[in-house]
């Protein structure tokens, strides 16, 4: 028998996610000094990591023969400490993916269902269809995610309903008057799982903590890969009430996130200087960058997050030969936008770069 026939069901066919490209693969591909290529893909913090965070971070290395504490006391209390909720009321992932999958392992099977946007994140996508059930995919409506829709695409068979807001690939965000109303409306035997990767950058983001104490089956999740610069250790938590998080966490490997990126983590959460620069440099260069789309008349939808989709025409092409300046993008086809590209906000000198290189590229 081959591998495949020994394979469980599904697997053969499942999606598989597909990165933004890194640098170094970019410079080989082709021959480009890896020093001169700026990365505007990823929606990573152009600024680095917290600074706090990277010296707590070498610390921890020092310690690196042993284990991290598997419940992550101290993270959970830090944690408490910033949402005034209880330390029973918090799960560690490795980052807030691995907690969709938590979620997966937890409430999903064949037979049941998982609302979201259509685009929307794509591992919401992989996650449900990984489990077996089946994703139900809801049209943005002007490029907008409608929570009516959302809710009236809700079954006997839903269990749970992803929502990101700002959301990825577009960037746009839900009023919290407009979450509210979906979450009073939600049946009980649906969870919202609502994904705050970029709330940190979004002007008036909603606060569910309310709603979850009055009993709402809501979970949230956070990162740490965004706002705070620490993509590579791969760390996030989810919030939502002890019985929910007690459930989730009997899915969770022990050890699931290592010791550094929790000392990071934790050493980030204090370090409020930081998290202002990196909020006050983001809204100035999506200013830049909204104000010269305008100006070379390319469409674009606003961001609430720290990227933007901007509709360049030839997705594909135009991905191409900013590639070969230099500047990598993320082409959104695979979420059903061939037309369109997805920019992180980069700092004032990468995103001069950029529209330089759009106007060269794209007729006028």
């Amino acid at each position: 028998m081959t591998f495949a026939e020994l394979a469980n069901p599904g697997i053969i066919t499942q999606p598989v996610y597909e990165p933004g490209k890194p640098i170094d693969q970019v410079a080989r591909e082709l021959g480009l000094d890896p020093a001169g290529i700026i990365k505007l893909a990823s929606n990573e913090n152009p600024f680095g990591p917290s600074p706090k965070a990277v010296a707590a971070g070498e610390q921890a290395l020092r310690e690196a023969n042993l284990y991290p504490d598997g419940g992550y006391y101290a993270m959970r209390q830090k944690l408490v400490q910033k949402w005034g909720l209880g330390m029973d009321q918090f799960i560690i992932g490795d980052g807030s993916n691995e907690i969709i999958e938590l979620l997966g392992h937890a409430f999903l099977s064949p037979g049941l269902e998982c609302v979201m946007h259509r685009p929307s994140f794509i591992v919401y996508k992989l996650v449900t269809l990984m489990f077996g059930a089946t994703p139900v995919e809801v049209p943005l409506v002007n490029m907008q995610q409608d929570l009516k829709s959302l809710l009236a695409a809700v079954t006997p068979r839903t269990r749970l309903i992803f929502l990101g807001s700002p959301s990825n690939p577009v960037g746009s965000a839900n009023t919290a008057a407009e979450v509210a109303e979906l979450v009073r409306a939600l049946p009980p035997h649906v969870i919202l799982v609502f994904d705050e990767a970029y709330a940190e950058y979004a002007r008036n983001a909603p606060d569910l903590r309310p709603m979850i104490s009055a009993g709402h089956k809501i979970i949230c999740l956070r990162t740490f890969s965004k706002i705070y610069g620490l993509a590579s250790l791969r760390i996030g938590y989810g919030y939502a009430a002890p019985e929910l998080i007690a459930i989730v966490q009997r899915a969770r490997q022990p050890f699931n996130v290592n010791g550094v990126a929790v000392a990071a983590a934790i050493a980030a959460l204090d370090d409020d200087e930081f998290v202002a620069k990196c909020i006050r440099e983001n809204r100035a260069g999506m200013t830049q960058l909204e104000g010269a789309l305008k100006e070379l008349a390319i469409e674009f939808v606003p961001g609430c997050g720290n990227f933007l989709l901007a509709k360049v025409g030839d997705g594909a092409r135009v991905f191409g030969e900013l590639q070969q300046r230099g500047i990598i993008t993320r082409p959104v086809k695979p979420y059903g936008l061939p037309e369109w590209l997805r920019i992180t906000v980069g700092t004032r000198a990468q995103n001069e770069r950029l529209i330089a290189a759009l106007a060269d590229i794209l007729p006028r």
